[in-house]
């Protein structure tokens, strides 16, 4: 077979490009399912909710025409089968007296050891209201599956439609707990698939599936963050992509995954989520485009979902994700605005020139003076712009978010041309848009928005995409968001010490800095955790200044020898408390992403460097990270830094370095 095709993958492109037009699973077939047919039918007779002489049509519709799996049926008892039939029914009646042609049908079992979800679905739309079962199968499944517990998914949708007056098809989801083979795999057992996983998908699977599967899950054991595979269909327009990663990393995917999709006017016929004992998960797509889109056709988009799913894995979810499954946004639209509203919350300058005036009279050598400063400033940055107020006034104009972010894609997105002969969707969209210059789109914000609050806000805006020297944003592969920003937009009345460099890092599970006064300086990197949600929105008010405070005690501590201060924060989110070690790891890889030039189309490549020197950072140990430094230094190695040695302190003797824990260096 041919070689995967690099534009269509994540991978490492030994995989065939074509897969023959089957399913990839043995087809679910249950033998009892005539049998079952007549005993629904007879249950219904007995209760007379359906009219006697309709009750035989309404069981052969929903048998036959509808076009539901199999594996319905042999997994649902008679009663269940009878009560869904009802249910369909009596929507249709309801319907009726609404004179609706549109069903609402939402029905559902939950046990122990798994669910059964049934609901109305139109191809290619989000659920916006209702249920909403994705993002249910997600929290309560998914997400929390790890290699002691973990769920695996069969999801079809019906082939005909719920009546012949309606073009409404039924989604099923089913939910089984995982019994693995081997639930305790040894490091040499598990990148067998044989080993690894559950025994009912090893039922189920054909040898090809296992054959890429298999291939998938050693690619994702040696990459921190996803691998994605895309697949044609022989004979069919069909296409397959399937998404490996390590489970936890992410939160929300699935349901995301399906928002993305739908964005490009895609549906899926059917898709799976398996789960290994080596903590891997991966997600299979079956996806077709609608009849009579409008869209690019899907030959196209494929790859554009390709790019974007490692966005969606860096931020699964954002407050601004109803604009996205609305296509008001796109996705790296919805998610630069999400950048943008972290970016105001921390450096919207809410002081003024009062307060520049009120410090010019003070005396600094008096502690009473400076106390009062210290409190003014903290209740002008709470009280003036509070992270809802920003984010309110942000999605009051999605327009002027969709117009600042071609100016910041305009700087960093590599024009593709240079590698593939056809320029990606998310380019062609640049070029067909409404390109600003800085002052036209300054003019633009100042005419949009209806007083200064507002305006501020998205001032703060053009000043992000000003002072971003490089960023991961446009990386085929990432785990977290990172930016390299020019530190000269701090105000000095503040900030009296003007630092070297800056980085912001923001991921699913936190937010963080990295902040240097010298090219070359060292410090230890802090886990911040919050004890509830009142602690972590101080913490979060704080991160910044706490940062910038450590980073300069550091700085003095080291005035004696050629290294400056420096110092790295990341503050887990109030909802992420029990994710530290995933946080630093994502933190790590996506600083790595600035400071080694990607050399791999389709994987890292290279990305638009404003700053244009070549930048070494070194992390030390810090309240949280003193059991990480060796994870951090062997995956500098692995991604290929040349300084990987001098990458952290801390760490163990075998790797150079002397424990600051053992000899009582640093806190835990």
């Amino acid at each position: 077979m041919a070689d995967l095709m690099r534009t269509g993958s994540t991978g490492d492109g030994t995989l065939p490009q074509t897969v023959k037009n089957t399913s990839g699973y043995i087809d679910n077939a249950f033998s009892g399912k005539e049998e079952q047919m007549v005993k629904v039918t007879d249950y219904l007779s007995e209760k007379a909710f359906i009219p006697a002489a309709l009750a035989q049509n309404e069981v052969s519709w929903f048998y036959g025409n509808l076009g539901i799996d199999d594996m319905y049926f042999a997994s649902e008892s008679v009663e269940s089968i009878a009560n869904h039939i009802m249910a369909l029914y009596g929507a249709k009646i309801f319907a009726y007296t609404k004179n609706d042609s549109g069903l609402d049908i939402n029905l559902e079992r939950e046990t122990e050891e798994g669910a059964v979800y049934i609901h109305t679905s139109r191809p290619g739309v989000s659920q916006l209201f209702g249920p909403q079962h994705e993002k249910r199968i997600d929290a309560k499944y998914l997400d929390v599956s790890n290699t002691e517990r973990a769920y695996r998914l069969e999801s079809y949708r019906s082939r005909g439609t719920v009546s012949s007056s309606s073009s409404t098809q039924l989604r099923t989801y089913f939910v089984r707990e995982c019994s693995f083979v081997n639930p305790a795999p040894t490091k040499e057992q598990e990148t067998d698939i044989r080993e690894t996983a559950d025994k009912s998908f090893l039922e189920k699977a054909t040898e090809n599936t296992l054959e890429i599967y298999s291939a998938i899950i050693k690619l994702a054991l040696a990459r921190t963050g996803p691998v994605i595979e895309m697949f044609e269909v022989e004979g069919s327009r069909e296409r397959r992509l399937v998404i490996a990663f390590k489970q936890q990393t992410t939160q929300s995917f699935f349901s995301a995954i399906s928002d993305l999709y739908h964005y490009y006017d895609l549906y899926s016929s059917r898709k799976y989520v398996e789960q290994f004992s080596n903590g891997i998960t991966i997600v299979s797509l079956y996806l077709n485009q609608i009849p009579k889109s409008t869209a690019p056709p899907i030959e196209h988009s494929i790859h554009q979902i390709i790019k974007e799913a490692s966005l969606i894995y860096c931020l699964p979810t954002t407050p601004l994700q109803s604009f996205f499954q609305t296509a008001k946004l796109s996705v790296q639209e919805s998610i630069y605005g999400y950048i943008g509203w972290i970016f105001a919350q921390h450096f919207l300058n809410r002081l003024g020139g009062e307060y520049t005036s009120l410090v010019s009279i003070l005396d600094p050598n008096n502690s009473t003076h400076q106390d009062v400063l210290t409190k003014m400033k903290k209740r002008l940055r709470t009280d003036t712009f509070t992270r809802d107020y920003i984010l309110e006034i942000i999605k009051t104009y999605p327009e002027l978010v969709k117009l600042l972010y071609i100016n910041f894609a305009m700087i960093h997105y590599v024009n593709p041309a240079v590698n593939s002969l056809t320029p990606t969707l998310s380019y062609q969209r640049l070029r067909t848009d409404v390109v600003l210059t800085v002052e036209e789109l300054h003019e633009k914000i100042k005419r949009t928005t209806s007083n200064s609050h507002e305006l501020m806000v998205f001032e703060s805006f053009l000043i992000f995409n000003k002072h971003v020297l490089k960023t991961n944003f446009y990386q085929p592969t990432k785990v977290a968001l990172s930016f390299r920003m020019d530190p000269s937009f701090l105000p000095e009345i503040e900030y009296p010490t003007k630092l070297f460099g800056m980085f912001l890092v923001i991921g699913s599970e936190f937010r963080g800095f990295h902040l240097r006064f010298r090219d070359v300086a060292r410090g230890g990197i802090r886990i911040i955790r919050s004890r509830n949600g009142e602690a972590y929105s101080i913490n979060l008010r704080s991160l910044f200044d706490e940062n910038y405070a450590l980073a300069a005690t550091q700085q003095r501590k080291n005035k004696d020898i050629p290294e400056g201060g420096s110092k790295g924060t990341v503050l887990l989110d109030a909802n992420q408390q029990d994710k530290p070690l995933v946080a630093f790891e994502k933190y790590v890889d996506a600083i790595l992403d600035l400071l080694i030039v990607g050399q791999t189309p389709g994987i890292k490549e290279r990305i638009v460097d404003l700053y244009k020197k070549p930048e070494i950072l070194f992390f030390g140990p810090d309240e949280g990270t003193a059991d990480y430094m060796d994870w951090a230094s062997a995956h500098a190695r692995v991604r290929g830094a040349t300084f990987w040695k001098a990458f952290t302190t801390g760490k163990s003797q075998s790797l150079g370095g002397i424990p600051h824990d053992i000899y009582g260096m640093t806190t835990r």
